[in-house]
């Protein structure tokens, strides 16, 4: 009765107050806002994306951030993919490029592994059961805030939308994300950071 109905339709109600933007792909979504999130946390890094890869790309100094932030008391996990596992061959098929994804998910691991051993810094792949799951998801968390992208068929993560959430209440759609990636973390397997491993 007090609103019109042109402003009623522009306020966000219920599960659409967590969303703070969208982008249709994920490139599309200014390398700032990773940094930003990035800096302003203080407890949880949470980066579930199946690779990580383009993190180390995107964000400037991204291995000294992480250390930083380490150094400051901050819990910082990355869950991949297998890189010998069946999915990840799957995927290298499907996607079809130079850079394949087993060599994406190396890379990331060559890049942790110069952060040494660190009782905040944890690795895990996905365990193979979930491996299809996670490799349709990249769920990157940001104490109460998220990025998240649900991959579309053919693909690659770039070309996705991306869904910036803010943690508004218990049970939206920040806690319906996150909550499914801390169900795959528990599974995870322990991942092998030593140079080895790339």
């Amino acid at each position: 009765m007090i609103w019109p109905k042109a402003v009623k339709d522009r306020i966000k109600t219920g599960g659409d107050r967590e969303i703070i933007r969208s982008y249709p792909y994920r490139s599309a979504c200014p390398s700032t806002v990773w940094g930003d999130l990035v800096a302003n946390t203080t407890e949880d890094l949470f980066f579930a994306g199946y690779t990580n890869y383009f993190l180390w790309l995107d964000q400037p100094a991204f291995l000294a951030t992480l250390r930083r932030k380490l150094d400051g008391g901050c819990r910082v996990r990355f869950l991949l993919g297998d890189p010998n596992g069946e999915v990840t061959r799957s995927r290298e098929a499907i996607e079809d490029v130079a850079l394949s994804v087993s060599t994406r998910i190396r890379i990331t691991l060559e890049h942790l592994g110069k952060l040494g051993t660190h009782e905040g810094l944890e690795t895990r792949f996905s365990a193979p059961d979930d491996s299809v799951n996670h490799v349709s998801l990249s769920v990157f968390r940001f104490d109460r805030e998220a990025l998240v992208t649900p991959h579309l068929a053919r693909l690659v993560g770039h070309d996705s939308p991306l869904l910036h959430l803010r943690k508004h209440e218990d049970g939206g759609m920040f806690d319906r994300f996150t909550e499914h990636a801390e169900e795959l973390w528990s599974r995870g397997v322990q991942a092998d950071r030593t140079p080895a491993a790339s």
